[in-house]
């Protein structure tokens, strides 16, 4: 009976001394507060701001390993510019071409991290059918119990710039600038 008791109290201690490994998370984005926006100079006259108003998709997180996964999906057809005819005008062949490519995606190949904060994510862009490698800055990161849902919630902001010709989308350029900054917000509720 007492090697009983010793084994159980070995076991006991055993389990409070191990590390607890955090299992990873998997997070479906809100479509009511994620929003890719992008902005590029129009004639040097002024920064044009524009987003997509239609975005899906899942951030995976193991904080406790530092790994994560992003995988993002635009509907290229939800491009708000702010005028219907500048938003047929860039959905036309010349620039998304939505017709044939309504959607573009970002894939990560790895999520870079900073003490317990996501501070980069390296990954695939396909634009218009062609597949390009970027890094988004992470610019800010905020995980908490979302005080609406109750369920856990993460928030970013991330940044990358990128240049129109190099996704087949270059009609006007350099006078319409090549380099568009794309700015992604997303919020994102625990499945």
């Amino acid at each position: 009976m007492t090697s009983l008791k010793t084994l159980v109290a070995s076991l006991a201690l055993a389990a409070v001394a191990a590390p607890t490994l955090a299992a990873p998370e998997t997070f479906k984005l809100d479509p009511n507060h994620s929003f890719p926006r992008f902005s590029y100079s129009h004639f040097g006259y002024s920064t044009q701001l524009s987003r997509f108003d239609k975005t899906s998709g899942t951030i995976t997180l193991d904080r406790a390993a530092k790994t994560g996964a992003v995988d993002i999906t635009i509907d290229t057809k939800s491009v708000s510019t702010g005028s219907t005819l500048f938003n047929e005008h860039i959905q036309a062949e010349d620039f998304l071409d939505t017709a044939r490519y309504p959607t573009a995606t970002f894939k990560s190949t790895k999520v870079v991290f900073d003490g317990d904060k996501p501070v980069a994510v390296d990954g695939t862009l396909t634009l218009k059918g062609v597949s390009k490698p970027v890094t988004l800055k992470v610019t800010s990161f905020h995980s908490m119990p979302h005080p609406m849902t109750k369920k856990d919630a993460i928030g970013a902001n991330a940044t990358v710039t990128v240049k129109r010709t190099d996704f087949n989308m270059g009609k006007y350029a350099p006078n319409v600038g090549d380099d568009v900054t794309i700015d992604i917000a997303v919020e994102a509720i625990k499945e």
